[in-house]
C-alpha cells in the first residue's frame, strides 16, 4: 500500500532523518506552521483535485445527447461512468506504492499526463469503444491524483493540523463539483458533448506547468534505481489490479449487461475472487507488500473503511441520478439540471470546511462522523419523496439536508481513519481511504444501475409498455420531450422514472443506516501524532536541527 514507513536503520545518520513533529493538546512547545514551499504545494494539490472533481459530475447531464450522438444503448451510456470509476479504484493502491519508491513529484505528473491524454481521446471519440479507452486512461490518472493528494498531505502536513490546511482541497473539490453539471449542461445546450471534455484541457494545461514547479519533496533516504525497483511489490500490484478489475467488471455486468447467473458474470467474479484469495496470500508471504494487514488492525479501523465505502457509494449514487431525474421526471434543461444540483453542493462546501476546522481546534472527530451518517440517513429519506410534482423549496431543501450530511462525513471519515491508524501507516491509510472511497463509487453506480433498471423495467410492465425504455432510459429522455402532456406513454414511462429513482434512493437510505450503526462501534482516538514520512517539503538539514533542537528541551 502506498507511503511505507521509513526503513529502520541502526546508523545515527538514518534516525536523524526520520521527520518527527510532536504536536500536543496542552503544551504545544513548537507549534506548525507551513512553509512557503508547503503552501505553494497545497495551492496546486487544490487545483488539480478541482480538475478530477469537475471531470467527475461534467458528464451526467451530458450522457443522454452523447449516448444518442454515438448510437449508444443506455447500458453503453452507463459504462461511460462505470469504466472512469473502476479504472481510478483500481490503480490508486499501486500508483501510491510506485510513489513511494520514485518520488510524489514524478508519480503527481504522470497521473495528470495520462488524464489528459484520456481528456483528448474522449473528445475526439466517434464511437463508444474509443471512448471508453479515454475515460479509462482518465480514470486511472484521476485515481493518482486523488490517492496522492491524501498521500502528500500525509508528507507535509501533521495529523492535528491536516483538516484545516486540507479543507482548501475539499473546497476546491466542492467547487468543481458544483461547476461540472452547470458546465456540462451548457455545453450540450449551447455546444455539443465534445465540449465537456474540451473544457478540461485548459485546466490540465495549468497543473501540468504548477506541478513540476511547485511539488518540489525530498526523499528521506537516498536510494539507488535498483533499490526502488526492489522496493515494489510488482506482483502484488498486478494481482491486485487484474483481480480487483475482473471482480468489478462481474459486479458492473451483473443485472445491466447480462443476467447475474450468467456465464460473463459469474466468471469475472470468480476470477477475481480467486485471484484476491492469492493476492491476500503472496501478501503475508513477501517482505514489502503494499497492502498492509495493519490497517485493519482493530474493529475502529474497519468500520471507519466501512462508512469510507458507503460514503463514496451514497455520494457518487446522488450526484448521478439527481440530474438524471431533472432531466428526465423534471424535464428541465440540461444546464438547468446542473443549476439544480447546486442545493447539494453549496451546503456540502461549508459543511466540510466547519468540521475541518473544529476538527483540528478540539482534536475530535467522532461526533461529526456520528452526526454526519443521522443526517444522511434523515436526507436519503427525504429523497424517496420526490417525484414529478415536488415543489421547488421542498426538493431544495431535501437536497440542503443531503450535502450537509454528506460534507460532515468527507471531512471526518477521513482525518478519522488517519487518527486510528498507527504514524508508520498515515500516508497507506489515507490512500487507502481514497481506494476504499472510490471503490464505494464505482459499486455504488454498478449496483443503482442494475436496481434502476429492474424497478424501471417492472412498473413499465404495469403500464403495458415496453422494457426497451429502460434498457435505453438515457436515450429516451430525448424522445419524453417531444411527448404531450397528456400522451399515455409519456405518463407511464415518468410513473415508472420516479419508480426506479425512489428505488435507489431506499438503497441509498439503507447504506446510511448500516454506516450509522458501523460508526457506533468507531472507539476515541488521538490526533496528537508526529509527522513522519519517507519525503519532506523543507530542507534535510533543517529538519535534522530542528529535531535535534527539540530534544534538546
Amino acid at each position: 500500500m502506498a507511503t511505507s514507513a521509513i526503513p529502520k536503520s541502526s546508523s545515527a545518520s538514518s534516525a536523524e532523518l526520520e521527520i518527527e513533529c510532536v504536536e500536543n493538546q496542552t503544551t504545544p512547545a513548537t507549534p506548525w506552521k507551513p512553509s512557503r514551499r508547503e503552501y505553494l504545494i497545497m495551492i496546486t494539490l487544490a487545483m488539480v483535485s478541482f480538475i478530477v472533481a469537475l471531470d467527475a459530475t461534467i458528464l451526467v447531464p451530458v450522457l443522454p445527447d452523447l449516448a444518442s450522438s454515438l448510437h449508444g444503448t443506455s447500458t453503453q451510456a452507463f459504462w461511460a461512468g462505470t469504466s472512469y470509476l473502476l479504472t481510478s479504484a483500481v490503480f490508486q493502491p499501486f500508483i501510491g506504492a510506485l510513489s513511494d519508491a520514485f518520488g510524489r513529484r514524478g508519480a503527481l505528473f504522470s497521473s495528470l499526463t495520462l488524464f489528459t491524454v484520456g481528456t483528448i481521446i474522449c473528445a475526439r471519440a466517434d464511437s463508444f469503444a474509443i471512448l471508453l479507452l479515454g475515460r479509462s486512461a482518465q480514470g486511472i490518472g484521476g485515481g493518482g491524483i486523488i490517492s496522492l493528494t491524501s498521500i502528500i498531505f500525509c508528507d507535509i502536513v501533521p495529523l492535528r493540523q491536516r483538516p484545516k490546511f486540507f479543507a482548501a482541497v475539499l473546497a476546491s473539490w466542492a467547487v468543481g463539483t458544483v461547476t461540472g453539471p452547470v458546465v456540462g449542461g451548457a455545453c450540450i445546450d449551447q455546444l455539443n458533448w465534445r465540449w465537456a471534455f474540451y473544457i478540461n484541457l485548459p485546466f490540465c494545461a495549468v497543473g501540468l506547468i504548477m506541478v513540476p514547479v511547485y511539488v518540489k519533496l525530498k526523499a528521506v533516504q537516498q536510494r539507488s534505481l535498483l533499490q526502488k525497483f526492489k522496493s515494489v511489490d510488482w506482483i502484488g500490484g498486478v494481482l491486485f489490479i487484474g483481480s480487483m478489475t475482473a471482480l468489478l467488471m462481474g459486479l458492473s455486468w451483473a443485472g445491466v449487461q447480462y443476467s447475474w447467473s450468467s456465464v460473463q458474470t459469474i466468471v469475472p467474479i470468480v476470477v477475481g475472487a480467486v485471484g484476491l484469495a492469492i493476492l491476500f496470500a503472496w501478501e503475508r508471504w513477501t517482505k514489502l507488500p503494499f497492502l498492509r494487514a495493519s490497517l485493519f488492525y482493530n474493529a475502529s479501523a474497519i468500520m471507519a473503511f466501512y462508512c469510507a465505502l458507503v460514503s463514496g457509494f451514497i455520494m457518487f449514487t446522488a450526484l448521478y441520478y439527481v440530474p438524471f431525474y431533472f432531466l428526465s421526471v423534471r424535464g428541465t434543461s440540461a444546464t438547468q439540471a446542473g443549476i439544480n444540483i447546486i442545493a447539494v453542493t453549496s451546503i456540502l462546501v461549508p459543511g466540510s470546511i466547519i468540521v475541518s476546522v473544529l476538527t483540528t481546534r478540539l482534536g475530535r472527530f467522532r461526533w461529526a462522523i456520528w452526526g454526519g451518517w443521522a443526517i444522511v440517513l434523515l436526507s436519503c429519506g427525504l429523497l424517496i419523496r420526490l417525484d414529478k410534482d415536488t415543489l421547488t423549496y421542498e426538493w431544495a431543501l431535501y437536497f440542503a439536508v443531503f450535502g450537509l450530511g454528506n460534507g460532515m462525513c468527507l471531512t471526518s471519515v477521513n482525518f478519522g481513519i488517519q487518527a486510528i491508524s498507527s504514524v508508520e501507516d498515515a500516508g497507506a491509510a489515507a490512500s487507502m481511504y481514497s481506494f476504499v472511497r472510490s471503490l464505494g463509487m464505482s459499486i455504488g453506480v454498478a449496483i443503482s444501475g442494475t436496481i434502476f433498471q429492474n424497478a424501471m423495467t417492472s412498473k413499465l410492465r404495469s403500464h403495458n409498455l415496453s422494457s426497451s425504455i429502460a434498457h435505453n432510459s438515457e436515450a429516451f429522455v430525448a424522445t419524453l420531450k417531444t411527448l404531450k402532456h397528456d400522451d399515455p406513454l409519456r405518463i407511464g414511462a415518468i410513473e415508472a422514472y420516479v419508480h426506479g429513482f425512489r428505488w435507489v434512493f431506499s438503497t441509498m437510505a439503507i447504506a446510511a443506516g448500516s454506516a450509522l450503526v458501523a460508526s457506533a462501534f468507531i472507539r476515541k482516538f488521538s490526533m496528537d501524532k508526529r509527522l513522519q514520512s519517507m519525503y519532506t517539503a523543507r530542507e534535510l538539514v533543517a529538519v535534522r536541527e530542528e529535531r535535534v533542537e527539540r530534544e534538546g528541551k
